[in-house]
């Protein structure tokens, strides 16, 4: 799945159109590296995203195509950070 679209998905971004700004804006990293908003997810991915001054760190637990609120709290686990949703 493609990266922008994992995080809409999931919901740590609201919408796929700022997901996908935040990525162009080299805020989305993958590992260490920054990551384009095309870029595919992998199950255990740590993903890093950076809010204003706050860096919110997850890893990839499951990838769906659909998913209800409480099924997007699933899909990733926190490491540090805070959930913006």
């Amino acid at each position: 799945m493609r990266l922008d679209k994992f995080l809409k998905v999931s919901r740590v971004i609201k919408r796929r159109t700022v997901a996908t700004e935040a990525c162009a804006k080299g805020r989305v990293s993958i590992g260490d590296k920054v990551a384009k908003p095309s870029t595919a997810v992998k199950l255990n991915d740590v993903i890093k995203v950076a809010f204003g001054d706050n860096v919110f760190t997850f890893r990839v637990l499951d990838i769906t195509e659909i998913a209800k609120k409480e099924e997007a709290k699933l899909m990733y686990e926190v490491l540090t950070g805070s959930d913006e949703s």
